[in-house]
């Protein structure tokens, strides 16, 4: 009995954190990928294929390990000249931002970086919503649409417009891996291609904390990519602002969403 109570204790905790409504606090363990079904990897680790570059070549390479050595430059990320299962922007951490080939609708995306000190990048869903990559350890003032986890903010009439700051600073000190996981609601259009429903991160984790929940996305964020608005659309991330590093890029469709 005490068996059968504990393996039911254990499902329900997995159930519970499949689930976006629910998973609302701190998740240990491994990540959801090696958790649960239906997930799939955008890094073959060893090279680059399924990406290109955004308008052209780019810097961006494959490597077997990465490490942020305030000695060699606290600006600089490092890493062993061999093939395997991180990238980095380069050996400046400025160059072009990088582009799935592919498009994707509704996702759920889980995927680990790394930043290396007063670094930025970002991860554009639909190459058009950014949740921002950056920084932010440390910083007690109130959180910004800029900082690490928030949904940034469009740029109209020169200026900073909408976006949601995280609810929470999760950063982890520069040089530590850290974690996305993100669940993600395409903008939806009529039969004439009118949009009627805007793009939405229903909940955003970061480093297991959630961060976003149900933020509705009106358009395309700053420094997007010149894409409409549509139904499915490329994964982009952020290549000219800073070093960063990526791994463990995993993708899954979005599971339906069960209201409580």
């Amino acid at each position: 009995m005490l068996r059968t109570l504990l393996l039911f204790a254990v499902v329900a905790g997995l159930c519970a954190q499949s689930r976006p409504e629910l998973n609302d606090g701190e998740s240990h363990g491994d990540p959801p990928y090696l958790l649960e079904d239906g997930w799939r990897p955008l890094l073959t680790g060893k090279d680059l294929k399924g990406w290109v570059g955004q308008d052209g070549p780019h810097e961006w390479f494959t490597t077997r390990a990465i490490r942020w050595e305030r000695l060699l430059g606290p600006t600089r990320l490092q890493a062993i000249p061999e093939p395997g299962g991180r990238m980095l922007n380069g050996p400046t951490g400025r160059t072009k931002n990088l582009v799935t080939e592919e498009a994707f609708g509704d996702i759920e995306l889980y995927l680990e970086f790394m930043v290396s000190k007063g670094s930025n990048s970002g991860v554009y869903l639909h190459g058009l919503y950014e949740i921002q990559v950056f920084d932010s350890y440390g910083s007690v003032e109130p959180m910004k649409t800029s900082d690490c986890g928030g949904v940034y903010h469009r740029w109209i009439d020169n200026k900073g417009v909408g976006g949601s700051a995280p609810s929470r600073n999760a950063s982890r000190r520069p040089g530590e891996w850290q974690s996305f996981q993100i669940w993600f609601r395409a903008p939806r259009f009529d039969a004439q291609g009118r949009k009627t429903e805007n793009a939405k991160f229903i909940r955003v984790l970061h480093n297991g904390l959630s961060v976003q929940t149900n933020v509705e996305v009106e358009g395309g964020t700053r420094a997007h990519m010149n894409l409409k608005e549509a139904a499915k659309n490329p994964i982009m991330l952020q290549g000219d602002h800073g070093p960063v590093a990526y791994r463990n890029i995993y993708v899954r469709p979005l599971r339906p969403i069960i209201n409580r």
